[in-house]
């Protein structure tokens, strides 16, 4: 027997143990798209699911820690898993109006502190001004708040509002 080719195959054995025995793994884990830094592969996290099925065999155990989804709202801080809450232009600004009137909901349970912006624009599309504003709305509720054009601006000028469709939790 080839004692090279023995060293070989228990290397290449001995390396994929230590990878799947690591959370090394290919496509599963909850990946980076939902913004909470979890990533595909690495070591362990907060942000992995490490269960014993992705290596082949075993018994199921979920390590996964729910430390990364609190929702409580509790000491005022943002949790990585709350939500942005979406905006929708009821108004756009005029001479006898001079702001913008939108509703922002917030889509958490807990209460939250929201940025809204609000892009006014001329006939042609250009911006004339973009002004934003933070805005407390309380869990699952809807709030309607007045984003003004501002002093110095020429009112006449805007033709359109873009309030855009999110508003990012205020940091």
């Amino acid at each position: 027997m080839d004692p090279r080719g023995n060293t070989l195959r228990l290397t290449a054995v001995s390396a994929l143990v230590v990878l799947t025995l690591t959370g090394f793994s290919t496509g599963r884990g909850h990946g980076g798209s939902s913004g909470d830094g979890g990533g595909g592969g690495g070591c362990s996290s907060s942000g992995q699911n490490h269960d014993s099925s992705s290596s082949g065999g075993g018994s199921h155990r979920d390590y996964d820690d729910d430390d990364d989804h609190d929702s409580s709202g509790s000491g005022g801080s943002a949790s990585s898993s709350e939500l942005d809450a979406s905006v929708e232009l009821v108004d756009c600004a005029s001479e006898e109006t001079p702001y913008a009137t939108v509703e922002v909901t917030n889509q958490n349970a807990a209460d939250g502190v929201f940025t809204v912006t609000v892009r006014f624009e001329d006939a042609t599309g250009a911006e004339v001004v973009t002004r934003s504003q933070d805005v407390a709305v309380p869990g699952s509720e809807t709030v309607p708040i007045r984003v003004n054009v501002g002093d110095g601006e020429d009112v006449t000028r805007i033709a359109e509002c873009d309030p855009g469709m999110y508003a990012p939790v205020a940091r």
